[in-house]
């Protein structure tokens, strides 16, 4: 009896899985009001009628009808958007999501005691990747602590998603594999696979149940390079996986036929814990600029990264670090906690491994030799150059805003997140000459296997706020009244994104209810306002915040005449990523980033102004 209150005194990982709440359809009524709402600042007043008119009849009529057949289905699952949102929002997608979907970041350990240098890339990637698994341990004894907002646990279960999983193409829907289990659960595999040079190696990481040191992880890496610095390049089978999703399935149903070892081969990638990529590039970064490393991280060399891996770790020549990881399985928070883990620890031991040097006897890397034939590496060679055209078109930059953070902004009863939201509306605004509807991404994880709600930045208050700081007749009293009001709407907005109060996913979940019933598409979703407000995933501006740590992200815009903007906020400074599409005579991601910064001081400014 002791021995079980000793036990269950102590929080497990995944405890709280069965005991969280269903994810809530929120209420009808509810949802349009707030719909509509967020149409205003992109319709006149002729189409705002039309709109309002036409969600009058949907919600009169067969919006209804529709609820009804939502709550049926939420009442036979425990969340009723998850497979939905799975096979929509990224298995059904065509497009190659190596860039288009995936999400990547560079290391921030090169503000500490990793700056570049040259030759340090096995050693520092062998610790690394020790700390790494440790945290894989963690998760598989259950002790990774479990995230709470006060004592309110939030879900786990995508943190089961980030070792052992990855993506598998298929001809119209792709599925997602993950072979990753707990210890109580039974056997979990335990092999990296490292690619170098357009070739794939595997090996444990355990060895007569232990972890290998890093010294071990070391010769097994050297080993791996010096093969492939000494012999020729291999194929780069990897570069399939930046494909059309459909031609990459037809290419790895080929690739299976040609010899039924290559499915083995497959097989042992995908189950793999992760990636790890030796990347002969040596980007350029500094604590205030690290656009050059971001831009490798997420369009770089693509023989030597799997695009459907839940986690591919970057390892650069001159010892800087980063991810590439599919997004299906996962949103960017997992990723956000481990690679803090990481760099926390990295930070705590100066860098060093203080263990014993010592190497036991280990076998060496199996290499995995796929068969090819001539229309195998067409295909690569396709794949390769289709990739190669697409990342030369993106535009990405990563700038530090130094005058200010966190701190600043708190001191001034500013909530931080808010804060860059509406620095970003005014600075599209003042660039555009118009309101730039907005996705920001809220996370619902209070709810069982919730994942995210889309907070619409843009809304009537921070319009008419932009509006007023471009209107010089504006006293600066009105502008900072008008800023609060902004505040205050944008703060409401998340807080009932994140408390199953959205209404971007119950949309969606109406719209999915009446495809399955054959129905024809209700006229609120052909609407030209539906989709000019950024519904259909139409947004021409994509946001996240990547949290207060030392940890950034970067993602491409939604729309080709868009921007894809991540930041995180530390103490004393923001940390802006933004891309765009150079094709795109429109949008410039290097003015966007500028007008950003200058809204920041504008804000504060406003904040300054004696108290009138």
């Amino acid at each position: 009896m002791e021995n079980q209150l000793a036990k269950s005194s102590e929080e497990r990982t995944f405890q709280y899985q069965d005991s969280l709440p269903s994810l809530p359809v929120p209420s009808l009524e509810e949802s349009l009001k707030k719909y509509l709402e967020s149409v205003k600042p992109f319709a006149n007043e002729e189409e705002y009628k039309k709109t309002e008119a036409i969600v009058q009849k949907f919600q009169n009529g067969i919006g209804e009808k529709l609820q009804q057949k939502l709550l049926e289905r939420a009442k036979e699952k425990r969340n009723w958007l998850e497979d939905w949102w799975l096979n929509v929002a990224y298995l059904d997608v065509r497009i190659p999501s190596q860039l288009h979907v995936n999400f990547g970041g560079p290391a921030s350990h090169i503000e500490h005691y990793w700056p570049p240098k040259e030759g340090t890339q096995l050693e520092r990637g062998s610790i690394s990747l020790w700390h790494i698994l440790n945290y894989w341990q963690l998760l598989r004894k259950e002790k990774l602590p479990v995230h709470k907002v006060g004592n309110t646990p939030l879900d786990m279960h995508q943190f089961r998603m980030l070792f052992s999983t990855c993506k598998v193409p298929g001809i119209t829907r792709d599925s997602v594999i993950n072979y990753f289990r707990t210890e109580s659960e039974g056997h979990c595999p335990s092999h990296i696979a490292v690619m170098c040079r357009g070739r794939v190696f595997v090996f444990d990481v355990m060895h007569e149940g232990c972890l290998m040191t890093p010294p071990e992880i070391l010769r097994q890496l050297t080993y791996i390079q010096k093969k492939c610095h000494s012999e020729p390049d291999g194929p780069g089978v990897a570069a399939l996986t930046s494909e059309e999703r459909t031609r990459w399935a037809k290419a790895r149903e080929y690739l299976i036929s040609l010899n039924p070892e290559n499915l083995t081969m497959l097989e042992k990638i995908q189950s793999s814990l992760l990636v790890f990529c030796l990347d002969d590039g040596s980007p350029h970064v500094t604590p205030e600029d690290y656009s050059q490393v971001a831009t490798k991280v997420l369009t770089g060399d693509p023989t030597v990264r799997w695009g459907d891996k839940s986690y591919n770790l970057i390892s650069f020549s001159n010892g800087v670090f980063g991810c590439n990881c599919d997004h299906a399985p996962y949103d960017a928070m997992v990723i956000v906690s481990i690679s803090y883990y990481v760099d926390q620890k990295i930070f705590e031991s100066e860098g060093r491994w203080t263990g014993s040097d010592k190497v036991r006897d280990i076998p060496l890397p199996e290499e995995l030799v796929f068969t090819v034939d001539e229309k195998v590496l067409n295909d690569i060679n396709q794949a390769k150059a289709q990739y190669f055209k697409q990342a030369s078109d993106l535009q990405l930059l990563v700038y530090a805003f130094t005058s200010f953070g966190k701190k600043l902004t708190k001191k001034k009863k500013l909530h931080p997140d808010t804060f860059v939201q509406l620095a970003l509306q005014l600075a599209y605004y003042r660039l555009h000459g118009r309101p730039g509807c907005c996705y920001e991404t809220a996370m619902t994880r209070y709810f069982y296997h919730g994942r995210t709600e889309t907070v619409r930045s843009c809304t009537v208050e921070a319009v008419r706020w932009c509006q007023s700081m471009q209107d010089p007749s504006t006293s600066l009293f009105e502008q900072q009244h008008r800023m609060l009001e902004a505040f205050a709407k944008h703060n409401k907005m998340m807080k009932d994104c994140s408390t199953g109060k959205g209404f971007d996913r119950h949309l969606l979940g109406l719209s999915l209810i009446a495809k399955e019933e054959c129905l024809p598409v209700p006229e609120l979703f052909t609407d030209p306002l539906f989709s000019r407000s950024g519904g259909g995933g139409n947004f021409v501006l994509s946001t996240s915040l990547i949290g207060y740590l030392r940890v950034q992200g970067v993602v491409v815009p939604m729309v080709h005449n868009g921007y894809g903007f991540f930041y995180h906020i530390r103490d004393d400074r923001f940390i802006v990523a933004c891309t765009a599409w150079k094709s795109c005579p429109e949008t410039d991601a290097e003015k966007l980033v500028q007008q950003t910064f200058r809204a920041f001081s504008d804000m504060m400014q406003l904040m300054d102004i004696a108290h009138l």
